[in-house]
C-alpha cells in the first residue's frame, strides 16, 4: 500500500496525462475537421460527426488512463 503523499502524486499524474490525451484529442479533432471541409469529400454534417467522434475517442482514451 503507498503511502497518502505518493498516491496524490500518482494519481495527479494519472490526471495531466489524461488532461493532456484529451487536449490532443481535440487538436487532432480540429485538424480532421479542417482536412474534412478543405477536401470537399464529405458534407459540413459529416465533418462535424467526425470531429465529435475523434473528441470521443480521446475522452474515452483519456478515461481509461485515469482509471
Amino acid at each position: 500500500m503507498m503511502s497518502a503523499p505518493a498516491y496524490a502524486t500518482e494519481q495527479s499524474q494519472d490526471r495531466q496525462d489524461a488532461r493532456d490525451t484529451r487536449q490532443t484529442g481535440r487538436q487532432g479533432a480540429r485538424q480532421e475537421k479542417a482536412d474534412c471541409r478543405a477536401g470537399d469529400d464529405e458534407s459540413r454534417p459529416e465533418c462535424r460527426q467526425d470531429k465529435r467522434d475523434t473528441k470521443q475517442d480521446a475522452r474515452d482514451t483519456a478515461r481509461d488512463q485515469k482509471y
